[in-house]
């Protein structure tokens, strides 16, 4: 688990003020006992939202299929007069399925992050007399990262790498802003050759940091290349990700624009899905100093202030590599980033819980109920129960992680079997 997502989903636990149980459906069945608990707020995670992505790479037709069975030992949460939240993020993709959780389960309120200006775009065939939505950032601050971040630090005493950078290779169908995280990845790689810099980027799965490495990465280094986070074309139901790996396993070497003209003709730019991600916060917290592809950033960061603009065509890379080889702007950049960001305390968890709370309880209340004994007990079952699946999870991820050509075999083994 990518320490971001940990912090999200823990968040609740930390700062509600509540008992707050933890079901994950990767890994077991809702269970029995947790079906008569009276609960104040059910809260439909980012991780499980996400699942849609595993059924997208099964055939697009059998995408809401396999969401479906997912949800299934959920389906008395349908009839549940609690009131209800979704936390969907990267909206860009098989909103169908968010849809139709939120239209099937009874959904009260969306947190997205996505702009208000595409709402009615994404959200398409839902009653917004009847569901209220509100926008939040992809991931927060927290104490115990920055308790985390501080500690290591300590440790790391120098930043030995110039520029560095961590990303999947974004597929075609996110559309050109989406693909510009693999193109920075290439252009800064390739120009950086000439002023002699010590960079460390990739797009390698194999090379993906979890956990407290992505921080000692981020201490590392001098500066961090990177973009907004979204997408600027939408795929309803799965179909344009299917149809666009389906011409690349026949033209593997296809560029965007070939791809484009064959898959979505007129269609990329109908979506502007933009959003700051939980990196460019972590950033800030490492004193990392970032170079972004210039852009709004939820109005928080701000150019030649929190971090040092690349136009979107990089027309300027040469000037911002000659900054970098300077090296006489980083200081300032970074102590500016860390004051406005981090010691503000405007962006982090807590304020995150409590627009939550206040946004969808009645008059935010967020009071716990008075607990029987059994329910007691049966809270401490369920926290041994996630305590034991997250566990398995870790367990897993150690596994990968020093032998990482598991992943792809077990990939392939665990799509075989949910055909």
């Amino acid at each position: 688990m990518r320490a971001s997502i940990k912090d999200q989903l823990y968040c609740f636990r930390e700062y509600s003020g509540c008992l707050c149980y933890f079901v994950n459906l990767s890994v077991a069945k809702f269970p029995d006992f947790l079906k008569n608990v009276n609960f104040d707020l059910i809260i439909f995670h980012t991780t499980l939202l996400s699942d849609r992505f595993a059924g997208s790479r099964l055939e697009s037709a059998k995408g809401m299929e396999f969401i479906c069975k997912e949800l299934a030992s959920i389906e008395h949460l349908k009839q549940s007069d609690t009131v209800k939240i979704a936390l969907p993020q990267d909206e860009w993709f098989f909103i169908d399925a968010v849809n139709y959780i939120i239209n099937e389960f009874g959904i009260n309120f969306v947190c997205t992050v996505a702009p208000e200006s595409e709402w009615k775009k994404i959200f398409y065939n839902v009653d917004f007399a009847k569901v209220k939505f509100a926008q939040v950032l992809t991931g927060y601050l927290a104490p115990e990262t920055l308790k985390e971040i501080n500690s290591m630090e300590e440790k790391i005493k120098e930043k030995t790498i110039d520029i560095g950078y961590r990303a999947r290779k974004s597929p075609y169908c996110l559309g050109r802003l989406g693909f510009l995280k693999t193109t920075i990845a290439d252009v800064f790689s390739t120009n950086s050759k000439k002023y002699a810099l010590k960079t460390d980027i990739s797009l390698k799965e194999e090379d993906t940091f979890l956990g407290s490495d992505w921080y000692e990465f981020l201490l590392k280094c001098k500066y961090i290349i990177g973009v907004e986070g979204g997408a600027s074309l939408m795929d309803k139901d799965g179909t344009i990700w299917e149809r666009t790996n389906n011409y690349l396993k026949q033209h593997p070497n296809a560029e965007f624009e070939e791809v484009e003209s064959e898959i979505f003709p007129g269609m990329d730019g109908k979506l502007h899905n933009v959003a700051i991600s939980p990196r460019h916060l972590e950033c800030c917290a490492t004193k990392s100093c970032q170079i972004l592809v210039e852009g709004e950033y939820n109005g928080i960061l701000k150019p030649d202030i929190h971090y040092i603009p690349v136009k979107m065509d990089f027309s300027n890379i040469d000037e911002v590599l000659q900054t970098v080889a300077d090296d006489d702007r980083r200081e300032a950049i970074v102590d500016a980033a860390y004051r406005d960001i981090v010691s503000s305390g405007k962006y982090t968890y807590k304020s995150y819980v409590e627009l939550i709370i206040k946004e969808s309880l009645p008059l935010g209340n967020n009071e716990s109920k008075k607990l029987s004994n059994k329910e007691k007990l049966l809270y401490y079952v369920n926290i041994l129960r996630e305590f034991l699946n997250m566990r398995k999870i870790q367990a897993v991820a150690v596994l990968l992680k020093h032998f990482p050509s598991l992943r792809n075999t077990l990939f392939k083994l665990s799509m075989k079997v949910k055909k």
